[in-house]
């Protein structure tokens, strides 16, 4: 039974993607989406609701199980009430299955009474013809979280997101500072094909491969999509992680599972370690001196944004094409400032 049900979500997802292909006569509907960047903006060519509308869009995050996406949808309820429209909150449970992603994209392009999408997308490039397809079937995107290999203006409105490189490039300064610029290091990456933490992993990477007293004991493992599979794979590699003097983790689940896999091991503690987002487990780890540091986004001003972005641009109004969410390191010292508890709590 469980055989099935795969292939049937492999065939759903075969049909989708062919059905989005690039030169189809879909993709020259007259329902598609018409804009134009300029000086940094996305200009729609009209509006594509009506003046007093009850106008209603879907948001789609990566998963539903993490405690980041929980942020993201206060942030998309905020902007919501704000603004007096209704949003659908969907996604798939676990952050691997692109298949589940594109089917629940697919479902709200065909969905007639929803204005349009902002997404999380999964995958850089598995996620580009689904999109592509929905902007051409008349429900512009607002991408979230992470971009897409795609042309903004063209294919999807605006990103709403951190500046990933920036945030690797932070945390690799704060494991640098804390090792005094020598070492042996652990990277544990999050998933294959996931844009927001590919970025991250590139920045961390360029700051320590810039120091000839830091040595990468591993750079091209992956954590996996939940913090159990990250523990699981996190002491695979234990034997490295023993012998490093620095860790760092580029996301919530890769920082969960690599901390828990200390903590079996009875090591937590004892080396420098810097994670990235924030959740109660991950702060208490903190405060406890388990973690040194965690680079952190802003996820409820992500999704506060991407709602408000869509909802001016299906109006009729510019938007920018992109839109910086800001990325702060929080360390046990500045725990206590207001601008840090408003990004943790």
């Amino acid at each position: 039974m469980k055989t099935m049900s795969t292939l049937l979500s492999l065939l759903v997802t075969f049909l989708l993607l062919a059905g989005c292909g690039g030169n189809s006569a879909d993709d020259q509907n007259v329902n598609a989406i018409q804009m134009k960047t300029e000086n940094g903006m996305t200009i729609p060519d009209k509006a594509t609701v009506k003046s007093g509308e009850k106008i209603k869009i879907a948001v789609i995050p990566k998963g539903t199980t993490h405690e980041y996406w929980n942020s993201v949808k206060a942030g998309a309820e905020k902007a919501a009430k704000e603004l007096d429209i209704e949003i659908v909150w969907k996604g798939p449970l676990k952050e691997n299955d692109r298949a589940g992603q594109i089917v629940i994209l697919q479902q709200f392009v065909t969905s007639e009474d929803i204005d349009g999408i902002v997404i999380a997308p999964l995958d850089a490039d598995a996620l580009v013809k689904p999109i592509r397809h929905a902007t051409n079937s008349g429900k512009p995107v607002v991408l979230i979280d992470s971009g897409l290999n795609a042309k903004v203006g063209e294919d999807f409105v605006s990103l709403v997101a951190t500046d990933n490189f920036k945030g690797g490039e932070l945390g690799g300064k704060e494991l640098l500072k804390l090792l005094d610029n020598k070492g042996k290091v652990v990277l544990l990456r999050y998933l294959v094909g996931s844009a927001s933490t590919g970025q991250r992993e590139a920045g961390f990477l360029k700051e320590m491969k810039a120091d000839p007293n830091i040595q990468m004991l591993v750079d091209n493992r992956y954590g996996g999509a939940t913090s159990s599979e990250a523990k699981v794979n996190a002491l695979n590699l234990i034997d490295k992680i023993k012998d490093a003097d620095g860790l760092f983790a580029s996301n919530e689940a890769a920082t969960l599972g690599l901390l828990l896999a200390l903590e079996q091991v009875h090591i937590a503690g004892k080396k420098k370690f810097v994670g990235f987002d924030s959740s109660e487990p991950l702060v208490r780890a903190l405060k406890e001196d388990k973690i040194n540091a965690l680079v952190v986004q802003n996820p409820k001003k992500m999704g506060y944004e991407g709602v408000q972005t869509l909802v001016k641009f299906l109006k009729g109004e510019g938007v920018k094409d992109r839109i910086d969410t800001g990325v702060a390191v929080v360390t046990k010292e500045n725990l206590d400032k207001p601008e840090i508890k408003e990004l943790i709590e």
